[in-house]
């Protein structure tokens, strides 16, 4: 399987189940038309006779010989090999595990999909011994990995801070014992931040997810007080601090975009402005029927732009100005294992999520969901069926992703996306699909442009970008 495309005067060639990408010249890409995973040595007839007003027999043989050479090499309409890994993850450990610290927000965002943070459970806070059992049930259901990560997560976690740094020194006072090194994330909408705050977020937390939408206009529409008040000029002088002290950790400032702001590019632009080189800016999934909501008829407008974000990216590195889009960041040469490309996440197998009532659940996007509670810290409970259920959940199990080029970067979608607006954690949210598969494709071009300027040498081999034919 390949998909080819063009996109900013390149034109792209992806082996699908190799990885390998190449930079074609117009007649390779034509020629591609005219070929399968039954390549011959020979060139076909219907080349010469449909292609030999535009091309001279030299340059179609030699193009055809190059292309050739790189399906022998497995370069081109290469075999799917990884199918035969989609059941290994059954015995999978736990590894990872979102603690919903903080069912209770000091905002209201109006995209919220918490239910505007208590997750439609009513507001709360998780006592200690909760998140203390929360580490004790990662710890045990980990087996012998060692490296575990713990996200606490909210709504607001900065409202139960008190918790959260007794939870984590609770966690290090065990990783000796049993063998583990926790590695925490935080993500917050920085309102109570503080110089205390942000001296711990900074030496404990290996992340830190920092919500802001982009321009003050577009964060504060959305992004609002309990009052209505917008939280743009209390939240960025905050993270300015924390991001100046990071040091080597990792962060990310988290936008979300909505219909109200589809130009998100100058958002992304007006965030590292402010002295952000880590940025995400997600579009926002919702309701088709909300006034906010992206619908099918607008990605076409989205596509574009995020052509002219990927633009603006190389104009930038061109110029030696570097910041990371997290959704155009793709790893041509190594990239995950194969089993993360099939199942992603690890969504309710090695990854769940926890509750203020200990409830778990496959992710936090699926707290409140009765139907998909797999168990209970303080009962000791843990639904092993629907833990295996999940682990199966991968691109060939799953509609439309079998045959799918994108499979393996995206490996199946957002389980939690697909059953709220699909009905089925099986079945692909559409929109979803269709905005991956532009990033994708603006994401492998980059690469493709800054390989051609000398900014990312390309390589040989598999998982690489080819020189040009």
């Amino acid at each position: 399987m390949i998909h080819k495309y063009k996109l900013n005067g390149y034109n792209i060639c992806l082996d699908v189940h190799s990885g390998a990408v190449h930079i074609l010249d117009d007649a390779a890409y034509d020629i591609l038309d005219y070929c399968d995973e039954n390549m011959t040595k020979s060139v076909p007839e219907r080349i010469y006779s449909e292609l030999g007003g535009r091309y001279g027999k030299e340059e179609i043989e030699e193009t055809y010989a190059a292309l050739y050479e790189l399906f022998e090499m497995s370069q081109l309409f290469s075999r799917d090999d990884y199918e035969k890994f989609a059941d290994m993850m059954t015995k999978a450990p736990v590894k990872s595990m979102c603690i919903n610290i903080s069912h209770d927000c000091n905002l209201r965002c109006e995209y919220c999909f918490a239910a505007k943070g208590d997750f439609g459970q009513g507001r709360c806070l998780m006592p200690l011994e909760t998140a203390k059992k929360a580490i004790d049930f990662i710890i045990a259901n980990s087996g012998t990995r060692k490296n575990l990560e713990v996200d606490f997560f909210g709504g607001e976690p900065l409202m139960n801070f008190d918790v959260v740094k007794k939870t984590v020194e609770y966690a290090r006072g065990l990783e000796d014992k049993y063998n583990k090194k926790f590695r925490f994330t935080i993500t917050t909408n920085g309102l109570l931040l503080d110089d205390d705050k942000i001296e711990f977020i900074n030496r404990e937390m290996n992340n830190a997810v920092l919500s802001l939408d982009g321009r003050k206009e577009v964060n504060d529409r959305l992004r609002v007080t309990p009052n209505g008040k917008g939280s743009y000029d209390t939240i960025v002088p905050k993270y300015q601090r924390l991001v100046e002290g990071r040091g080597d950790k990792d962060y990310y400032i988290r936008g979300t975009f909505t219909k109200y702001n589809l130009d998100f590019t100058d958002d992304v632009l007006h965030m590292h402005s402010l002295g952000f080189d880590q940025l995400s800016i997600e579009p926002v999934v919702s309701d088709p029927k909300l006034d906010y909501s992206i619908k099918y008829e607008d990605l076409p407008v989205v596509f574009k732009e995020y052509e002219r974000l990927a633009e603006t990216i190389i104009e930038s590195r061109k110029k030696g100005d570097y910041y990371n889009f997290f959704h155009f960041m793709i790893d041509l040469n190594q990239g995950p294992c194969a089993i993360k490309r099939l199942r992603g996440c690890g969504c309710g197998n090695e990854y769940v999520a926890v509750t203020p009532q200990g409830d778990i659940y496959p992710c936090h996007q699926f707290v409140g969901n009765e139907d998909y509670k797999m168990g209970n810290l303080n009962d000791g409970t843990f639904d092993t069926d629907m833990k295996k259920m999940f682990a199966m959940a991968n691109v060939y199990t799953k509609e439309n992703c079998k045959d799918c080029w994108a499979k393996f970067y995206c490996s199946g979608g957002c389980n939690a996306n697909n059953f709220q607006y699909e009905g089925n954690i099986g079945k692909s949210h559409k929109t979803s699909c269709e905005l991956e598969k532009k990033r994708l494709e603006c994401a492998i071009m980059i690469k493709a442009a800054l390989s051609e300027c000398g900014d990312e040498a390309p390589c040989d081999g598999e998982d690489c970008i080819s020189s040009c034919l």
